[in-house]
């Protein structure tokens, strides 16, 4: 037989594995199966099978098999011995180790290995003489006759089983054995000893006697390096980045799964801030990197697919107190299956963000998912089942009754025994359980994936229900072999929504329950309908209005139904062509189709402020059409021996998005509760058409270009034009943006080791990256109403530019003990320029009102994270602690002497204003976006709060303009601390994080105190009154809370610190052994939480919910839906 065993017998090996339960054993087997053991270029071993067998999960599984799967290699009684020539030089082969001479033996004693897949057996091969001979089992080191032996370990003293020893200068060597001992008996005194493995950094030793050597390898850098996924899904070696790009596994998210996984991700990246909607499951989130750059545009990160971008389809967001946006809150990466995520990069600067034009002003998160994969068919499914309740809510009190003077208020006597009511109780025990299917098969030259997941989710408000279908499946084949490969794929998703309810004082169930007097008993109105005069409908049953427009809880809930349906479907191609093994051609095509229908049934009886007496009817449906392609030419090629490397792409795209928007809305006319168009009341002023539709088109050509020398140096270029329809009918209706960056790896330049270093990077870049104005503001525009033409009241803004960021960062990556202890830390500073304002026209124009360009905001901070792992045989831990900062400050709005382009009339604007009753966001020079001002109580001369002498009260500023300054919305730092333990297959995952800094407001404990349903308002009574101040307490608390009137009119005594601790998730899981199912299945299970405590937290509401997933409108809690604590579990299987 021929031998083709380097050391290891690999097929024993495979046989080992395949009837083990050891963890990970597919991803195992798909290595040792499909992985060459050398991969060689250049000449120079660059990878192989037992290097990629120790960065497998962290190397967890190459202890396994260290410890209970070599061991029984051993006793095969068979050592191979390898005479080991030299390389020829070639830019890149696989290689595989042949015998020069047939070598017979018996078959009893031939081990069963191979090296190479039929696939790679053509390949160039690297000769070598290899003889096989019987040996002890478990034979020690010894001295031969003028020879050497000696063992070869790493630095915790591991065999490094695979390590060849070879003669310097000529063409014998060995290979150490599993226990990593070598014999060399052609050694002499004199010879020079290389001692080589993938991943291990070569040494030189002496031969100067016959003593046993011990030898101790530490890991090379330079080998190990990780690549990652960049822009336009390029990938590159990590160590050539000159900006900061942080990756992470698709598990990241499926751990503690959320109906929007984007929510798992809070806490665990440096610089991502993330904001769940109160809308809660499947609802938008808010994810701005490196803070807000935009006065008026977007602020939101894109989201990329396969290197394509994801058109948004966010829903309308929240935009004052009174109500939650007709439409429902959604997203387009809302409705994604997260479990096929492969992996994510995240694109926080600039730099990195800038192949992707105006739509990567504002960062990207990049979305690998998962192919076929070369074997037989596996099968994975999971079920994540959790139960959720309220986290975060007000504190009420149960010991003061109704007024008897005024009985919506709770500001009666004392009552002898406290109520039983507890507004928490109104809230259902709401459950989210997702089941997904993934499939995989496929030969070498044909892989497919499939995927199914369902997620059937009941919100805590009665009636909230959140139902998502995915479907998916890909296909790579290879067409011509080595040459051409096509990947198309598809998918369909199938959403239902109903109820979903954000804030608001109309149409919330919320009102109605905290305030609900605490003398009288709720549970009549749960039966929220009574017959009523007209006897074909049901009325509304409720005689309390303690705002304007409140209704029975329960009565909303399940008489004034919103619905939202979802339909989406895409279609993928991508074709690479490789021209030369340095040369690729690659095209890609997506076409990605949604249509939503939103409907609102109020019932007949609903408020008459909202309906008829009939009831009222929305319908509207949405239609979002997005084609994208793109071409990218991509050069990967090493020179001038191997000195250089260069990376060249120059590529294509168009991005084409149509929308479309029709329906009606209106009151009823006489048939109660018949919900469609011929039963509405087509005069009424609530009664009319919608019709909105737009067409964007954004072309672009774009290079990037990379060049590096020795593996240490590394200058990276990129442009990008873009050509953008927003910019219709300006003279300049062109975007360009350039970066250049720069990383010097000075491991590779000088040794470092004696100070613990293995790996030391700096990097810095610049940027230019922009935002498009709005569309359709730069030509005229008409408003036709009933057949009649009017013309716009704004001038067309031919002359606007494009919003402009100009960036830089600088940053540094490094590595100690031998890549154990890691960090990273990046500093940024961004000025966005050409920001939009909207300003009083000049009477000479003929319009009201003209936009200009203006304005510089400025943002710098510092992105930094820390982590260290190791493993002591069956234990293994990993910590990680991310940290992020982030200033922001207006630096310009519009300069003094600042004229108008047309008329050449001044132009005039001190501050910008976005008011929401008492809440004012006030952008002024030297504020910061974010800055928010409220109404409040009349002052002295000295700011003191005025106290009347004569009735002991406070009054409130009479002054419309009197607002106070009360803080910024953004938070100071954030940081997030993630622990994984693993010992002998239970696993233990821990994340806590936190939020330090930043103000909010909560008009929900406002309106609370007025009404006397707090626990701060009985405190006031059992106190002797309010404390306004150290020295000043008002006596009367029902008259002081009073002057809240309808919750925004004293908000400066309801600023809120949003600082806040948290332990985020929790797992605990086990891997239950596979013998137990014949080795047939491999199955772990998992107890999982979130939001499980909160260590600090002063907020009477959850700070890191929002009501708005925009811009603006954050920190503001009026009566938002609580944010949930969550427990359950999930199970895993593999077949």
């Amino acid at each position: 037989m021929q031998e083709r065993s380097l050391g290891i017998d690999w097929q024993g090996l495979i046989e080992l594995v395949e009837v083990s339960d050891m963890r990970h054993r597919d991803e195992v087997l798909a290595l040792l199966r499909n992985t060459p053991e050398w991969i060689v270029r250049n000449g120079q071993v660059v990878d192989g099978r037992m290097r990629r067998l120790g960065m497998l999960h962290g190397g967890r599984p190459y202890w396994y098999m260290y410890e209970h799967l070599f061991p029984e290699l051993r006793n095969s009684g068979v050592s191979v011995v390898s005479v080991i020539e030299r390389l020829p030089e070639a830019d890149s082969v696989f290689a595989s180790v042949q015998p020069a001479t047939p070598v017979e033996m018996p078959v009893e004693d031939a081990p069963a290995t191979s090296l190479l897949a039929d696939s790679v057996a053509s390949a160039t091969e690297l000769p070598a003489a290899v003889s096989v001979s019987s040996a002890p089992k478990n034979s020690p080191p010894h001295n031969a006759q003028g020879g050497v032996s000696g063992t070869v370990k790493d630095a915790q003293g591991m065999p490094l089983i695979g390590a060849t020893v070879l003669i310097q200068g000529t063409t014998t060597g060995v290979a150490v054995d599993l226990d990593g001992n070598f014999t060399l008996p052609q050694a002499k005194v004199g010879d020079t000893l290389e001692i080589s493995l993938i991943g291990y950094a070569k040494q030189t030793l002496p031969v100067t006697g016959s003593a046993p050597l011990q030898v101790v390898m530490l890991e090379d850098n330079e080998v190990l390096d990780a690549v990652v996924v960049t822009a336009l899904g390029i990938k590159r070696a990590e160590k050539s980045l000159t900006y900061n790009v942080q990756e992470v596994a698709g598990d990241i998210v499926t751990s503690v799964k959320d109906a929007n996984f984007m929510n798992s991700l809070s806490g665990k990246v440096a610089g991502l801030q993330i904001n769940a909607s109160a809308s809660g499951a499947g609802g938008s989130t808010r994810v701005v990197m490196r803070g807000v750059k935009s006065i008026n545009g977007e602020n939101n990160a894109l989201y990329v697919i396969d290197g394509i971008p994801l058109p948004s389809l966010r829903s309308s967001q929240t935009s004052g107190t009174y109500e939650t946006p007709d439409g429902g809150d959604f997203e387009g990466i809302a409705n994604f299956n997260p479990d096929d995520i492969e992996s994510m990069s995240i694109l926080s600067g600039a730099t990195a963000s800038a192949l992707y034009g105006a739509q990567g002003a504002n960062g990207v998160i990049l979305i690998t998912t998962k192919k076929g994969k070369e074997g037989r068919v596996r099968v994975n499914y999971s079920n994540s089942t959790t139960f959720s309740h309220p986290f975060v809510m007000p504190k009420f009190q149960n010991t003061y009754g109704t007024s008897e003077i005024e009985p919506m208020m709770s500001w009666g006597s004392k009552l002898a025994t406290p109520t039983s009511y507890d507004p928490a109780d109104f809230f259902q025990t709401g459950f989210n359980e997702t089941n997904s299917v993934g499939l995989s098969a496929g030969t070498e030259r044909n892989q497919t994936y499939a995927s199914a997941s369902a997620v059937n989710s009941r919100g805590i408000v009665p009636n909230n229900v959140y139902n998502r279908y995915n479907f998916s499946i890909r296909n790579t084949t290879m067409l011509i072999k080595d040459r051409l490969t096509l990947d198309v794929g598809a998918t369909y998703m199938k959403q239902y929504t109903r109820n979903q309810t954000v804030q608001g004082q109309y149409r919330n169930p919320l009102v109605g329950i905290y305030l609900f007097p605490r003398g009288n008993d709720i549970r009549k109105y749960e039966i929220y309908e009574r017959p009523g005069s007209d006897s074909r409908y049901m009325e509304q049953f409720w005689d309390l209005e303690f705002l304007k427009g409140v209704e029975n809880p329960w009565w909303i809930t399940n008489r004034e139904l919103n619905e939202n349906r979802q339909h989406r479907y895409s279609f993928n191609a991508t074709m690479k062509l490789d021209i030369t093994d340095w040369m690729s051609l690659t095209g890609r095509i997506r076409t990605d189709n949604a249509t939503i229908n939103y409907t609102r049934k109020l019932s007949a009886s609903t408020n008459t402020l909202f309906a008829s007496k009939y009831g009222s009817y929305l319908n509207r449906t949405m239609t979002h059409n997005n084609l994208y392609g793109d071409v990218l030419l991509s050069i990967d090629k090493s020179f001038c021996d191997n000195a250089f490397s260069l990376q060249f792409n120059l590529g294509a795209s168009i991005m084409d998005n149509k929308n479309q928007l029709t329906g009606y809305e209106g009151y009823l006319a006489g048939i109660p509760n018949k919900f469609t168009y011929n039963n509405i009341i087509s005069d009424n002023s609530q009664s009319f058409p919608t019709q909105e539709n737009y067409h964007d088109q954004i072309q672009a050509v774009y290079a990037t270009m990379q060049l590096g020398w020795r593996g240490m140096l590394y200058v990276d270029v990129s442009v990008r034009n873009d050509w953008a329809s927003m910019l219709a009918f300006t003279p300049k209706q062109n975007i360009f943006y350039p970066s250049v960056g720069l990383s010097a790896v000075i491991s590779s330049m000088t040794d470092l080791s004696k100070a613990g270093i293995s790996f030391l990077k700096v990097r810095g870049s610049y940027a230019e990256v922009g935002n498009a104005p709005e569309r359709y503001i730069t030509g005229p525009n008409y408003t036709l109403t009933n057949g009649v033409v009017s013309t716009a009241t704004i001038a067309p803004a031919k002359h606007l530019e494009a919003e402009r960021t100009k960036s830089f960062e600088a940053g540094l990556d490094v590595k100690f003990l031998g890549n154990k202890i890691s960090a990273t830390a990046t500093y940024y500073n961004t000025n966005t320029y050409n920001q939009l304002f909207l300003y009083d026209a000049p009477p000479s124009s003929g319009y009201k009102q003209k936009y200009i360009n203006a304005g510089k905001v400025n943002n710098w901070g510092i992105e930094a994270s820390a982590g260290y792992k190791n493993t002591w045989r069956d234990f293994s831990w990993a910590t990680t602690l991310n940290f992020s900062m982030n200033r922001n400050k207006i630096k310009e709005l519009v300069p003094e002497g600042t004229r108008d382009p047309d008329t050449g009339s001044l132009v005039d604007i001190k501050e910008v204003n976005k008011d929401y009753n008492g809440y004012r966001v006030k952008l002024v020079e030297g504020g910061s976006i974010g800055d928010f001002y409220v109404k409040g109580l009349l002052t002295d001369d000295k700011g003191h709060i005025y106290v009347d002498p004569n009735s002991n009260t406070v009054l409130l500023d009479p002054d419309p303009e009197a607002y106070i300054f009360a803080g910024n919305t953004e938070a100071r730092f954030r940081w997030g601390w993630n622990n994984q333990f693993s010992y002998k297959g239970v696993s233990l995952g821990v994340l806590i994080d936190a939020r330090i800094g930043g103000r909010g407001v909560s008009a929900t404990q406002a309106l609370m105190d007025r009404f006397g349903v707090s626990q701060d308002s009985a405190d006031a009574r059992e106190n002797g009154g309010v404390w306004i101040s150290d020295d000043q307490q008002i006596p009367d608390a029902k008259t002081f809370y009073a002057n809240s009137g309808d919750g925004m009119s004293m908000l400066s005594h309801y600023v809120y610190s949003m600082t806040n601790v948290r332990l985020r998730e929790l797992t605990l899981g086990y891997d239950l052994p596979s013998k137990w199912f014949r080795n047939k299945v491999n199955m772990s299970v998992s107890f999982v939480g979130r939001n499980l405590f909160m260590f600090y937290n002063k907020a009477p509401f959850d700070p890191e919910v929002t009501a708005s997933t925009s811009t603006y409108y954050q920190g503001v809690d009026f009566f938002m839906q609580p944010s949930v604590r969550t427990l359950g579990f999930s199970v895993k299987l593999q077949f």
